[in-house]
């Protein structure tokens, strides 16, 4: 277990969070858009103090477990990861607006998972790294696809 600090706080908060582009489309099917994408979260995340451990910038989705000090909110936390990359993306590929009709890059609303002992770091981390494996199973209510042999054993 790793403790951060800051002035005045010490904290070992994690949150699995994932949002789509608008309207769910395959914007990030080039790979140069998603690499930039994720080169942009990594610099937001520097620069707010985010610590993202695993990320992945799917065609249409994106998949990002982090850590960030206890001043900030989930919904700031997502805000600003959204806003600042959705004008970037924008200003350096405006043929990305095109393909959106209100000019919006993602959608309004988000999901947010906190890890603890129940849903551990380790299957979070795996999960995003092979996320895009077809077989779906569930641990404890979440469905998630991935062929990583994590459910627990039927003793």
């Amino acid at each position: 277990m790793t403790l951060w600090r800051t002035s005045h706080a010490v904290y070992d908060t994690k949150y699995h969070l994932e949002w789509c582009p608008k309207y769910r489309k395959d914007l990030f099917a080039q790979e140069y858009l998603r690499e930039r994408a994720a080169e942009l979260f990594r610099e937001i995340a520097e620069e707010y103090e985010y610590d993202i451990e695993e990320m992945e910038v799917a065609k249409d989705h994106i998949h990002i477990f982090l850590s960030f000090p206890p001043r900030y909110s989930i919904g700031d936390v997502v805000k600003t990861l959204k806003s600042i990359s959705a004008r970037e993306l924008f200003r350096q590929y405006p043929s990305i607006k095109k393909r959106l009709w209100k000019g919006e890059l993602w959608e309004d609303g988000y999901f947010a998972r906190t890890v603890g002992d129940k849903l551990t770091s380790d299957m979070i981390e795996r999960y995003i790294r092979h996320h895009r494996d077809e077989k779906q199973f569930t641990i404890r209510g979440m469905v998630l696809k991935a062929n990583l042999g994590l459910l627990p054993s039927q003793t």
